[in-house]
């Protein structure tokens, strides 16, 4: 396997080329893999390599941090650096622009998920292809109403095509975590396997795939997406439904009882994150 090729400047995301036609991508931000608009321009490197690489047949996305594969926006981050960031190919704003195309992208994507997949972490998830997630260690989650919220990234629009209606609004309204094994049973992910056993069936998978036509790949996946993604326009208005919900007082007024708490900083309000927004108070 080839050593890792850092690509991107300050080493959130790593891509490592395991092969040409298989590509690894490592969320790398500790120690809570927190993602805010300085990470956009960068996955937005990935995804424009991943559409334009003439090899690339399968990426993975995993994490490098222990408990945290993706979590949630960066909320100290000031709000004209995400208003401020220019729309995408898609013409949907920036971070919806570009899960929209990894899902179009002519590459298999899977994401492998160990710890929590919170908010960004569950809509990147839901942007890739497929998803794999650990029995004992993964923790599904949008948890935005719980902080007053709503979620900007595209779930309100992928949830209910992959898991139905009634699931997607229980996670959606309960914004509480879901483990890996009720993950599996509602379709939020493909399988749910036990943690030794994760990695090896991944790569092993990504392997078999790697070996595939590029161009039946290709074609696969944009007659499969014909039958089940969204719309952009299905997607768009969350983006703006987010960035309304952060200004709102009663928001502000949860986000600040969280950090009081312990949100933003290693501890068990990051661990336990359903558990503490439901004990918020109304």
């Amino acid at each position: 396997m080839n050593p890792r090729e850092v690509t991107l400047s300050n080493q959130q995301i790593w891509l490592e080329r395991c092969l040409p036609t298989y590509w690894r991508v490592t969320f790398d931000h500790p120690p809570l893999n927190i993602f805010g608009p300085d990470a956009i321009p960068q996955l937005n490197e990935v995804v424009s390599a991943l559409e334009s690489d003439p090899q690339v047949r399968v990426v993975v996305f995993d994490s490098a941090v222990e408990g945290f594969f993706l979590t949630h926006y960066d909320f100290f981050a000031p709000l004209e650096a995400s208003t401020s960031l220019p729309p995408g190919k898609t013409g949907l704003q920036a971070l919806p622009d570009i899960l929209a195309r990894l899902s179009r992208a002519p590459v298999a994507s899977i994401a492998m998920i160990r710890g929590r997949a919170t908010g960004v972490g569950s809509e990147l998830a839901l942007a890739s292809d497929m998803r794999f997630a650990s029995r004992e260690k993964a923790l599904l989650s949008q948890w935005e109403l719980g902080a007053g919220l709503v979620p900007g990234g595209g779930p309100l629009a992928r949830l209910p095509r992959l898991i139905g209606r009634g699931r997607a609004l229980e996670v959606l309204l309960g914004a509480d975590d879901i483990n890996g094994d009720l993950a599996e049973r509602y379709g939020y992910v493909n399988r749910a396997l036990p943690d030794a056993e994760l990695g090896g069936f991944v790569d092993a998978l990504a392997r078999r795939i790697a070996s595939f036509d590029k161009q039946g790949i290709a074609d696969i996946k944009r007659l499969v997406n014909l039958a089940s993604l969204p719309a952009d326009a299905d997607i768009a208005p969350e983006w703006d439904a987010f960035l309304a919900s952060v200004q709102r007082p009663a928001s502000q007024n949860r986000i600040k009882k969280l950090l009081e708490r312990g949100f933003h900083q290693p501890g068990d309000v990051e661990n336990r994150l359903g558990y503490h927004i439901g004990h918020l108070g109304g």
